[in-house]
């Protein structure tokens, strides 16, 4: 009996192994280049797919902290942000507003997004972002993105921040699938390269 219990704790443990391996296998790496890893994984119920942008940079949480705090500054290294500002600013929480371009015939985008920083103990920090669509009125000329969930978290280590940019949008309106294919690889791998550009200066 003690054989087969044994053998009944490996079954269940593999079976544990594959489940974990399963949902790691969620994320499908899609771009591995200057030290970026982009990977993509589909979202239950969208026709969009999430996008996680990974990286070391070699500077400091505080720095990267001051570069998104700078909300219209950071417009300049987000792709293809267009123009940003802070609507509001309460303790550890922000609303922004941002347009983006898009490429024709697709109609320019904008967003709200109500941002929420979390402080860990191990010094990493987090935001947290969820898309508020109806936080302004619509703009003219813009369609507003109706959904936003994802995160940035930067974890020190060493002399380094790893630095996870992870999001599902849901864009509004009509997006062609080649564009917002193109889009989920782009973001977060142009955003990334433009942000360590400037936090390793």
């Amino acid at each position: 009996m003690g054989s087969l219990h044994r053998i009944a704790v490996l079954c269940g443990l593999s079976t544990l192994m594959a489940c974990t391996m399963v949902q790691a296998e969620d994320w499908k790496v899609v771009k591995n280049e200057d030290g970026i890893k982009i990977s993509l994984s589909e979202v239950s119920g969208s026709d969009y797919k999430s996008y996680q942008g990974v990286t070391l940079m070699k500077t400091t949480v505080a720095k990267l902290r001051a570069l998104q705090d700078d909300v219209v500054g950071a417009c300049a290294w987000i792709h293809e942000c267009k123009s940003q500002k802070l609507l509001k600013h309460e303790g550890d929480q922000s609303w922004t507003y941002s347009q983006f371009n898009t490429p024709w015939p697709v109609t320019a985008r904008d967003s709200v997004l109500h941002i929420t920083t979390v402080v860990g103990a191990d010094g990493s920090l987090t935001r947290n972002l969820e898309g508020l669509p109806n936080y302004i009125p619509e703009e003219k000329g813009y369609v507003r993105v109706t959904e936003v969930k994802g995160f940035w978290k930067f974890v020190p280590k060493g002399d380094q921040v790893e630095v996870i940019y992870q999001v599902h949008t849901e864009p509004g309106g009509s997006v062609p699938a080649m564009v917002a294919n193109k889009f989920v690889v782009d973001a977060p791998f142009n955003t990334l390269k433009a942000l360590k550009e400037r936090a390793e200066k």
